[in-house]
């Protein structure tokens, strides 16, 4: 418990950020008088004083709620009740709901509109603490803030902690959504499902981001343009914007407001997946001199790569921030090749490397038509050998020294080797070897 010395101070400083809340809100109000209107200045500058407006505050509190789920989200004219809750705790984590904001859910405010500076009074906080918090605890720093009459005090407190909770008795409403639920031997319990405004606040807000922030309008401005970036950006095919409240959204809600009636919904459709046609690399002797180089990932990660890189160039054997980097960023390249190589091998007809005009290196025949081996021994006998696999990552390795080039990287023998025994390694884990 503080000390009264450490509570006085604490009021002190309430009493401060009351009072410039207070004078905040009063000014705009005199500034749109005319002149000469002296007595509604005095009337305004009265009613803004700390003792009446915020006696006038503990009266109009009962005419908002703090809640998460408000029902006339279902219908503007539903009349039930409106829930508090931060969700489930014993909710699985694959499923969606309040309990996935872990505590950090945006609080919403229904009821009354012309009541909302109330509520903007309690979101104060001093000191890490907001009012209503404080309210809550009957902090005693609070207490003495408000007022001196203690009986008041605690009557104030009380009405201001009163805010989450429900007001009257629970009820539903004919224009709400209601719904049987089977509960065996012919009873049912009568569901009345709520609107999350919190988690639709929290959707909402990540869904702005992705869309509008700088971060993702320069991401998507490198895409275009061809360019590496170093972060991707999201995008919500055939996004849909509800609309609640219409011209007055804060009739709804306080954060419906904020959203300015929208609500987004995401599209509840499976995705089309369009690949686009699959050719075999023909009239090529090795598969890295243009045919995996052209693939859109692998020209990022050679970009994002080869930038680093000659960034990093007095110092790139001498930092180990900078050789994991480096490794990070050919382990993907690895990981491409991989999946150029699945490709292949899934969607191509095997034996499409025996074709006239395939002019592959029999190393990357093998790894690229294994199943060529099916209906030609002699081929099955090369791909048994195994020794295909050091030539593929010495052509992987050769390619990207070549693709990093520039003039201030130009590497040799050890870095190739080094590329090279990387997809050798994966190349082995792929085939069981390790």
């Amino acid at each position: 418990m503080a000390s009264p010395e450490i509570a006085t101070s604490d009021a002190a400083r309430i009493r401060s950020a009351i009072n410039v809340f207070l004078q905040e809100r009063l000014q705009p109000k005199l500034d749109k008088l005319k002149e000469g209107d002296d007595e509604l200045r005095q009337k305004l500058i009265a009613e803004h004083q700390p003792a009446a407006w915020i006696a006038d505050a503990a009266r109009r509190v009962g005419q908002i709620q703090q809640v998460t789920h408000a029902i006339k989200f279902t219908h503007s004219s539903a009349g039930g009740s409106n829930w508090f809750s931060t969700g489930n705790p014993a909710a699985d984590a694959r499923e969606l709901g309040s309990h996935a904001l872990e505590g950090q859910l945006s609080p919403d405010v229904v009821g009354n509109a012309a009541a909302l500076d109330v509520y903007k009074f309690l979101c104060l906080t001093i000191d890490g603490r907001s009012l209503l918090d404080r309210a809550t605890t009957r902090d005693p720093a609070l207490a003495e803030a408000l007022t001196n009459d203690a009986a008041k005090a605690a009557e104030w407190l009380v009405a201001f902690s009163s805010l989450p909770e429900t007001k009257g008795r629970l009820s539903s409403h004919t224009l709400a959504k209601q719904l049987y639920w089977p509960v065996g031997e012919g009873a049912y319990h009568l569901l009345a499902p709520l609107f999350s405004s919190s988690l639709a606040h929290a959707v909402h807000k990540r869904i702005g981001e992705d869309r509008f922030s700088d971060a993702a309008k320069a991401a998507r401005e490198a895409e275009r343009a061809d360019k590496a970036h170093p972060h991707g950006y999201r995008d919500y095919p055939n996004l849909a914007i509800q609309n609640f409240g219409g011209s007055k959204p804060q009739n709804i809600s306080q954060l419906n407001s904020e959203r300015r009636g929208e609500n987004y919904l995401l599209a509840a459709i499976p995705p089309v997946w369009k690949s686009p046609a699959l050719r075999p690399p023909l009239k090529t002797e090795t598969v890295f001199s243009h045919f995996f180089g052209r693939r859109k990932e692998v020209r990022r990660l050679v970009g994002v790569l080869k930038e680093f890189l000659r960034r990093m160039a007095n110092d790139r054997n001498k930092n180990i921030n900078v050789r994991e980097t480096r490794e990070e960023l050919v382990a993907e390249l690895c990981g491409e090749a991989l999946n150029m190589a699945a490709e292949l091998r899934n969607f191509m007809e095997p034996g499409w490397s025996a074709q006239a005009d395939c002019q592959l290196n029999l190393a990357e025949q093998c790894w690229l038509d294994p199943a060529r081996g099916l209906s030609d021994e002699d081929f099955a006998t090369l791909y048994r050998r195994g020794d295909w696999q050091i030539e593929v990552s010495r052509s992987f390795g050769n390619w990207l020294n070549a693709s990093l080039k520039t003039d201030k990287t130009i590497f040799g023998s050890a870095e190739a080797l080094e590329w090279q025994t990387m997809l050798e390694r994966e190349l082995h884990k792929e085939l069981g070897d390790e």
